[in-house]
Parts: C-alpha cells; sequence; structure tokens
C-alpha cells in the first residue's frame, strides 16, 4: 500500500502539538525547510526541536511561535551563529517563552543513538567538569557500577514523536536513499516513533533494491513520504542542490528584528500556500542552484554468486 501523501496531508496527520521533532539531523545539509513551512502555515504549537545543528529551520519555527521547548547545544543560522528568533525568545520571551534543555553535539547524538538503540540511558564523561549537566535536569550525575567512584553522567535517550528527513530518492513505500552526511538523521529516524521522509525524487522499488547500502530508513518504519523537490531549499543536497547563500543571507538580515521577520514570514511563507508555489517564486534562482556535473561513485556489485 502506498505512503505517498501531500506535504499538506502529512504534516496534519503525523505533526501533533507538543510533538517532539527531530527536524533533519542531517548537520548542514537536507534540512527539511519545506516541512518547517508547512508546519508554520497549519499553525502548529507547543513543539519541542531537537536540534543537532539546525540552521535556520528551527529558529524559523520558532519565530513564528510554533516551538514551546529546544532540546539541543546551538540554534541558529550557520552564516551568523545564534538565530535572532532564537535569542529573543530565550532572553525576552518573543514571541513566547522556550523550555531550554542544554546538551552538547555528542550528548544529543548519543541520546538519540539509545533512543535507536532501546537502551534507557548512555553513562558519558565528556560534560564532567562543565555546567552542561547543571542546565539540563535530564542529566543523572552518578557513579559507574563498574568502576566505584568514577563519576559518570546518565544521558537519558530522545525518543522523538516525529523526525522529518529529506533523502535524495525514495519508492512510494518510503524505503529511502540518502548519500553524503548523514549526521544523527539515520539515528534520529530510528528512534522516532514515526517518519516523515521528503524525498527529492520517487523512484521504482527495483531503483533502491539495486543498492540497499544507501538505504537511510527502510519503508516499513516511514509513515508518510512526500515528493518534495528542492524541500530542503535553502539548505544544500549532496549530488543534487547547491546551498542558497544568498538566500540565508537575506534571512538574516530580516530577521535581526521581529518585524523585519514578521515581514519576511508573510513573502515567503504564509501569502505562499505550499511547497510548489514556494518553487515557482524562487523561479530560476532555484534551477541555477541545480547541480549539473557528475562525480559518481564506483559500481558496488552485490552478486550472491
Amino acid at each position: 500500500m502506498t505512503k505517498l501523501a501531500s506535504l499538506k496531508d502529512a504534516v496534519r496527520d503525523v505533526v501533533r502539538d507538543g510533538h517532539l521533532v527531530v527536524l533533519g539531523a542531517a548537520l548542514e545539509t537536507d534540512i527539511p525547510f519545506a516541512a518547517a513551512h508547512e508546519i508554520i502555515r497549519q499553525s502548529k504549537r507547543d513543539l519541542t526541536i531537537i536540534a543537532p545543528i539546525s540552521d535556520a529551520g528551527t529558529d524559523l519555527l520558532i519565530g513564528a511561535g510554533c516551538v514551546g521547548g529546544i532540546r539541543g547545544a546551538w540554534v541558529g543560522n550557520m552564516m551568523s551563529g545564534v538565530g535572532y528568533n532564537y535569542r529573543r525568545a530565550a532572553e525576552q520571551g518573543v514571541p513566547r517563552a522556550l523550555t531550554i534543555r542544554d546538551y552538547t553535539n555528542l550528548t544529543l547524538g548519543m541520546a538519540l543513538f539509545a533512543g535507536s538503540s532501546g537502551v534507557p540511558y548512555i553513562p558519558m564523561r565528556s560534560v564532567l567538569g562543565s555546567d552542561i549537566p547543571k542546565t539540563n535536569p535530564d542529566f543523572v550525575r552518578t557513579t559507574n557500577a563498574l568502576a566505584p567512584g568514577e563519576p559518570v553522567v546518565l544521558v537519558p535517550a530522545l525518543i522523538p514523536d516525529v523526525a522529518i528527513l529529506c533523502v535524495q530518492r525514495a519508492d512510494a513505500e518510503g524505503n529511502a536513499h540518502h548519500w553524503g552526511s548523514r549526521g544523527l538523521a539515520q539515528e534520529g529516524a530510528l528512534a522516532a516513533k514515526r517518519v516523515i521522509v521528503l524525498a527529492d525524487e520517487i523512484v521504482d522499488r527495483s531503483t533502491i533494491v539495486s543498492d540497499p547500502s544507501r538505504v537511510l530508513v527502510p519503508g516499513h518504519l516511514v509513515t508518510a513520504v512526500v515528493h518534495a523537490p528542492a524541500g530542503q531549499h535553502p539548505a544544500p543536497m549532496t549530488g543534487r542542490w547547491k546551498r542558497d547563500n544568498d538566500f540565508f543571507a537575506e534571512y538574516l538580515a530580516h530577521s535581526k528584528t521581529r518585524d523585519g521577520y514578521l515581514a519576511w514570514l508573510r513573502e515567503w511563507i504564509l501569502d505562499v500556500p505550499d511547497h510548489a508555489t514556494y518553487r515557482q517564486k524562487l523561479g530560476a534562482r532555484l534551477d541555477a542552484l541545480r547541480i549539473k556535473g557528475e562525480a559518481l561513485a564506483a559500481p558496488a556489485n552485490y552478486a550472491a554468486e
């Protein structure tokens, strides 16, 4: 049975107010901005975003009032540091206050790894001596049961309600091929209760089966698969799309002030009904970002005899 859905239907049916959400997690690449836009259009509220390297996607959601909490090491714009919407929310409660649980990138990765592995926590030493355990009450300082007297910090597993991921291609059942930096995308997907895949291209199942090592998420774990070409724009996607540096710079300039952000939000999200219209609005600018060259991997032989 096909799991193909429109982006509007996938967000409406899978993302609920109050959900704990992984938004991308492949670090700088493959951030599902199209899903963030649709979450804003549907006025989802009280989301807690897991933000390993969130780029501007999480900052967008915070400014729109969709986010009530952050679990992460950093929220911002890769070109400038901390995002202005995140800073206003953290310091001034604008547009609303946030509940922030501080992580390092490593502890966040290990928390998702624990969630994906079905274990309750991961013992770690790397945050000992830092203030991170003081600012994150979920962390538990204790002693190593195998080495009495040795301190460790127990980092509890993170189990997201939904992970939203961008991939280069997927079939109609949600079996997804991804290449390039995976960051924490696979851990986030395997830890999550439900998964939405935004695919740059929908392909026949035979294409997926031909190269099983590139499968990021098996289809039986995917709730909905969406055909969303350039769904990661303005972020890059390996082999498909270049990074739109100018777009990030424009967002940065507008989001310095609350009024500037609201004007940008109106122009690029609220007055744009869907992702197809967003691509049309970008026009030739988007086509210029398409990667047209080739640097192909060597063939791999999966023959059994």
